[in-house]
């Protein structure tokens, strides 16, 4: 676990360490929203970085037209 300050402008910098684990960008447009009284900042992706992620789904495992809402 790393520690940050908050700035008295609510600013807080990313710790080096947590950067190199998570692939982010001065200049770049993250996420920020609150679950159960944690801050989650959840870096933005462009669509085509996801291209490929359901590489091993089948169309024959989605669900019929009836399952769904």
């Amino acid at each position: 676990m790393h520690e940050t300050t908050v700035s008295p402008k609510y600013q807080i910098v990313i710790p080096k360490p947590v950067r190199e684990l998570v692939p982010v960008r001065a200049g770049q447009k993250v996420h920020v929203f609150a679950r159960g009284g944690t801050i989650v900042i959840v870096p933005d992706q462009p669509l085509e970085s996801l291209r490929g992620f359901a590489g091993n789904l089948a169309p024959d495992d989605l669900r019929d037209e009836k399952d769904r809402l």
